[in-house]
């Protein structure tokens, strides 16, 4: 019997591997490797394909290094994610871009297209469990063999299935189907995935080979639509178990947008090479502020960006109970640009317990692949700035497996330089404490922030993530999605909520170093809870809470990293007017909220908001715990 003939396929797919002999159902993830680098596991593969009216069009150079693969993308473009790659093929109800009109065609005749280009391949059908191996959805992918380099990051990403493992019975709730040519001949070059979301199936059809918006995203994009159709969420979170030298534990969650800090949550403080931590630079002056953390807390990461909220695993808590919705993590590395930046990840990377595979990254054959060796665009004369590894989760150590209890959930934002010549929305302290009606407005604006190394972004400024900050992968409606939040928040109150900058506190440059502050003190502390004397209400009512003080291991942060209206380069006349920013960004983003389906609280959320409702309006329609 055939691998695939246990399975509930739809009738279609049947026919398809039916009608050929030539398909590979991997045994194992050895074999993957292998073939992504050709028949004969060359030292150099090239995944190359013929288009019409352009002949052999190569997208990826492959090289197999001492310690994986390294993949690298003719085309510049294709090194990170374009935003706006996802498109909707089904009539379902939707707030995203449909294919018709996009392209003013129903989906239908490109979607048979792509199953009979697909029959004229040597495939690769490779089952996996969407959403990993402990909550995961069975799910499979058909894709060219040549282009085995995306299996095998997709294998790496979710849970694997070898072949001789597959049950009878098997039946995917979603297909990803690989047809990398339709790129040039049917989508102008660009990066196009089209959902298609049938009653018990969601295909995801990726004409690319760049795994961000499909074997990533379009997975997360899965696990989103079942949970709306089930009632439930999974976040775009990072969540990392803190222990400290005093043993206290605490569990904090990170949310926020592409470059939001997510993956840094769960790092170490990087110091310099005199072994200090600098936590500021002022970017006027050039003066810079150091602390001094004599004993560094133990780290258990729990999720690096998908985090499962499935009610099963919930129980009877009243704090947020979450699960890992991947086995390995696409990690982006462009902080990491010399021998001893992270000795945590280049330990794991050039001493790896099996090879891994890395994106965007000079390498040559029989080599070691350097993280700190990122490949140039050659049209910007730069390094790339997306260069990955997808870290098998297995491999980190000290990860934690199973459900975890969230103390905090933290909100992350990329915030640009403020001063009082060139105001902007830059004016957040090293980190606030948020009411939960706070805290459900900004998971609905989700900023994309400043100068995002993760996509392409043609424009500067501030940007509306939406709902989540998960929003570019959802298929559904923003309606929809804004009120699983808002009962989730209302079902989990002694989670709390804070909101972190990253990269510049006001008119000082601080890179990550704010959230690993904000994290080590407060699971220093050995509460989450504050006494009404020890917060300040923010001059931008947005903003909640700021902290009087911050003590750090006995050292005192400065006040003007805690409040920014005290920088001298910034002034009260500086941050009214990046408030006035803020709040005008809110404003204009919220009203895409006010539907009819909205939950009447969290209306009254948004117009409290859009009146200018103070820190107190807010406290009432969601009480805090103090």
């Amino acid at each position: 019997m055939k691998t695939w003939e246990k399975m509930n396929l739809p009738q279609e797919v049947e026919n398809l591997l039916n009608e050929k002999d030539n398909i590979i159902v991997p045994s194992s993830r050895e074999q993957l490797l292998e073939l992504s680098l050709g028949e004969k596991y060359q030292k150099t593969f090239q995944v190359a394909y013929n288009v019409k009216g352009k002949g052999p069009v190569v997208e990826a150079d492959v090289v197999r290094c001492k310690n994986g693969i390294s993949v690298n993308y003719k085309d510049m473009y294709m090194r990170r994610r374009d935003p706006n790659s996802m498109v909707i093929g089904d009539h379902k109800p939707t707030d995203k871009r449909r294919y018709k009109d996009e392209f003013g065609m129903d989906f239908e005749g490109v979607r048979e297209e792509t199953f009979e280009w697909l029959k004229e391949q040597d495939l690769i059908v490779m089952p996996f469990l969407a959403g990993g191996s402990k909550m995961g959805y069975e799910a499979l992918m058909i894709g060219p063999r040549n282009a085995a380099f995306f299996a095998t990051a997709l294998s790496d990403l979710q849970a694997f299935i070898p072949a001789e493992e597959i049950r009878d019975g098997f039946t995917p709730r979603a297909i990803v189907y690989v047809a990398p040519p339709f790129r040039h001949t049917h989508f102008d070059g660009k990066q196009v995935v089209v959902h298609n979301r049938l009653d018990n199936l969601h295909e995801v059809f990726a004409y690319n080979l760049y795994p961000g918006p499909s074997a990533k995203k379009g997975v997360y994009s899965v696990l989103l639509d079942i949970g709306e159709r089930e009632g439930w969420v999974t976040l775009h979170a990072s969540t990392v178990k803190v222990i400290t030298p005093y043993e206290n534990v605490l569990t904090i969650m990170h949310e926020g947008a592409s470059g939001g800090g997510k993956s840094e949550m769960a790092e170490q403080m990087h110091k310099d090479a005199e072994g200090r931590v600098r936590l500021a630079t002022n970017m006027v002056t050039g003066d810079s502020s150091y602390v001094n953390i004599s004993a560094k807390c133990e780290l258990r990461p729990v999720t690096d960006d998908m985090a499962m909220c499935h009610p099963s695993i919930q129980n009877d808590s009243k704090k947020l109970v979450v699960i890992d919705g991947e086995e390995g993590w696409f990690l982006r590395v462009n902080h990491i640009t010399e021998y001893g930046t992270d000795p945590y990840y280049e330990k794991m990377c050039i001493h790896p317990k099996t090879p891994l595979v890395f994106l965007n990254m000079n390498a040559t054959p029989d080599s070691t692949c350097l993280i700190w060796e990122h490949t140039v665009d050659e049209e910007l004369g730069k390094p790339c700035p997306n260069p990955r590894i997808i870290m098998p989760r297995a491999f980190v150590p000290n990860v934690e497996d199973g459900p975890a209890e969230v103390d905090i959930r933290s909100f992350g934002v990329r915030a640009p330089l403020c001063t009082k010549e060139e105001p902007t929305y830059g004016i957040m302290g090293m980190f606030h404490i948020l009411p939960p009606a706070l805290a459900w407005i900004w998971r609905l604006v989700a900023p994309r922030g400043h100068a995002n190394p993760s996509i392409l972004d043609s424009e500067g400024g501030m940007k509306s993530e939406g709902v989540g900050s998960y929003w570019p992968f959802a298929t559904g409606r923003r309606v929809d999605q804004a009120n699983l939040l808002l009962e989730q928040i209302l079902a989990t109150p002694d989670t709390r909520y804070i909101l972190i900058p990253n990269q510049h506190i006001g008119a000082y440059e601080v890179g990550f170093m704010s959230q690993w502050i904000a994290r080590d003190y407060l699971a220093r502390r050995g509460s989450v809870q504050f006494r009404e004397e020890q917060l300040i209400e923010s001059r931008c009512p947005l903003l909640g809470y700021s902290l009087e003080n911050l003590r750090v291991d006995g050292t005192h942060v400065p006040k003007v990293l805690l409040r920014t209206e005290l920088q001298p380069e910034i002034g009260i006349e500086g941050y009214d007017k990046g408030a006035t920013i803020l709040g005008d960004f809110f404003k204009e983003e919220l009203k895409k909220y006010l539907s009819p389906d909205l939950n009447p609280l969290g209306r009254e959320i948004i117009e409290c908001c859009l009146n200018d409702g103070t820190i107190e309006d807010y406290r009432n329609l969601i009480s805090i715990k103090f």
